[in-house]
């Protein structure tokens, strides 16, 4: 190939370093540098002259590490021999990896030996371009995404291994519980590489663990994944049973609330009371002939009960009296039948005596006033 004269990068975008098939150029030659890419030149495998990004005319001036090896004229256009390396500075990402084995540790939650594996991708990025000429490409003419991971792929493979158990460990983390710590895992993973790549001049800007493969088929797998879930199911159960519990003594709670309100509401409405209802419970008891032995045995009689008040008093009165086969006080009041020392009837004043008719305390004939609750008498 003879002297070129246009020295410009011809590789694609997956690609960290590409060397110029062209190896003689001349000092008037045009070199082109795209954005995020540098060039350098090598002579005799020792790493010269580095140029960035734009158009650069070869001259003596800006090749000062190769005019002191070649000696290259101060005028005129002088040829000379070198090799030119075009490096990649960009991101590149979506490189995959994946262990090419499972490692084995032993699960913290049951003490189970179990055997995992991994995979992902990572984004790498130059960013020194001399270091990693020097210490990867060599003679190599390109440095693919594939062959840059075949360089790392040892150290990759055990790193990685070591840095997944113990991220597993340290957490004690059970196997089903590793997919919700893949960010975690794969921060940690990152963190533990980064030194070994810079060494090389290169940045890890991007460590994802996206799968975690499990021994399914193991029998001692098998065995862990039935006990796990069984705990779990237990768990649920009782946790659920819990909530249901929960909910029934809230809608209990409000029932009772709600049906004291429509109770309450229903007195209001029909114009009773609380003490006027249980009134109305007593006299259904005593007009059913329930009852009426255990108001005898507790002493009440027909005018203490008439005292429950108003016309539930009066009701629950004559209710008594009919079941005990008495008149009604209201309406038949007992006649006294007093005598006196002749056999004639005595005037006592109870002859025409009248009940309250909100206490039922009897009236005297001379009384216009219950003397117990103050009600006029009818």
């Amino acid at each position: 190939m003879g002297i070129i004269d246009v020295i410009k990068y011809e590789g694609d975008n997956r690609t960290f370093i590409w060397k110029h098939p062209a190896e003689d150029f001349n000092t008037a030659s045009q070199l082109i540098v795209h954005e995020s890419q540098e060039a350098m030149f090598f002579l005799n495998g020792q790493a010269l002259d580095l140029f960035g990004p734009g158009r650069h005319t070869l001259e003596t001036q800006n090749l000062p590490l190769i005019n002191k090896v070649v000696s290259l004229p101060s005028n005129g256009i002088s040829p000379f021999h070198a090799e030119v390396y075009f490096v990649n500075l960009t991101e590149q990402m979506g490189i995959p990896w994946g262990t090419n084995s499972k490692v084995q540790y032993m699960e913290p939650e049951f003490g189970f030996p179990l055997s995992i594996g991994a995979s992902g991708e990572m984004a790498l990025a130059v960013r020194e371009a001399k270091k990693l000429l020097v210490k990867i490409v060599g003679t190599e003419a390109v440095l693919s995404q594939d062959n840059l991971i075949s360089y790392f792929k040892a150290f990759l493979q055990t790193r990685v291994k070591t840095a997944l158990v113990q991220a597993v460990q340290n957490k004690a983390l059970n196997i089903f519980e590793l997919d919700a710590h893949l960010e975690e895992f794969s921060d940690d993973v990152k963190g533990r590489l980064a030194s070994d790549f810079e060494e090389y001049g290169l940045e890890l800007t991007q460590f994802l663990v996206t799968t975690v493969m499990r021994p399914e088929g193991d029998p001692i797998y098998e065995k862990f994944r039935e006990l796990y879930f069984r705990q779990y199911a237990d768990v649920r159960e009782a946790q659920i049973e819990q909530q249901v519990g929960i909910i029934n003594q809230e809608t209990e709670a409000k029932r009772t609330v709600i049906e004291a309100g429509a109770t309450a509401d229903k007195r209001r409405i029909e114009g009773y009371t609380y003490q006027q209802e249980r009134g109305f419970d007593v006299a259904e008891k005593v007009a059913a002939n329930e009852g009426v032995g255990e108001f005898a045995n507790m002493g009440i009689g027909l005018g203490m009960v008439s005292g429950v008040g108003g016309p539930v008093g009066n009701l629950v009165s004559g209710a008594m009296a009919s079941s005990i086969g008495t008149a009604d006080p209201l309406v038949d009041p007992p006649s006294v039948s007093v005598v006196d020392g002749n056999g004639q009837p005595a005037d006592t004043g109870q002859q025409n005596a009248k009940f309250c008719p909100e206490c039922g305390r009897p009236f005297g004939s001379t009384e216009k006033f219950c003397p117990e609750c103050g009600t006029r008498r009818g």
